[in-house]
């Protein structure tokens, strides 16, 4: 099944509700020019979609003393499944995102710590699983570029 495409004025809703998430439909629509109720019927039926699953609360991590950052890659022993890599790293508070992926490494994880001690801490535990065969870690100095949830792009205009 392919899921339907959203039109110009969904797509204007979800990048409102994406900039604040607690806007009224009424702010809602003043900018996206619809009425309240004509945006709650759009928010109602993109949930029903599951296009929206939710409404949350975007965290500032330096302000709640998360201020080192790293993506840690997981190389395993053997043959190991997406589920017990899961099961392992969801027991972190520190990890962020954990990613299966292609190429020599078999799992990225992103991680956010106090400090540099902290940050080796977790990488430390990390090695310690069962399944891990070795780590190796970079830290971000900047981060440049972060879009949750972010939209698509439109499809190109074809050229003539």
């Amino acid at each position: 099944m392919h899921p339907e495409r959203l039109d110009d004025l969904d797509q204007a809703i979800l990048r409102a509700l994406a900039r604040d998430a607690r806007a009224t439909f009424a702010q809602v629509g003043a900018e996206v020019s619809l009425s309240a109720p004509a945006v709650k019927r759009r928010v109602d039926r993109l949930r029903e979609r599951g296009v929206i699953r939710g409404f949350t609360v975007r965290l500032d991590p330096a302000a709640l003393g998360w201020h080192t950052e790293a993506f840690v890659e997981i190389f395993c022993q053997g043959s190991t499944s997406p589920t017990t890599m899961r099961a392992a790293v969801e027991r972190y508070a520190e990890v962020v995102s954990a990613s299966t992926v292609t190429g020599d490494v078999d799992l990225v994880v992103q991680v956010r710590a106090r400090d540099m001690r902290h940050l080796e801490e977790v990488v430390e535990r990390l090695a310690a699983e069962s399944f891990v065969a070795r780590t190796r870690s970079t830290v971000v100095l900047s981060a440049l570029v972060r879009r949750p949830d972010a939209l698509p792009s439109p499809d190109p205009s074809p050229t003539p």
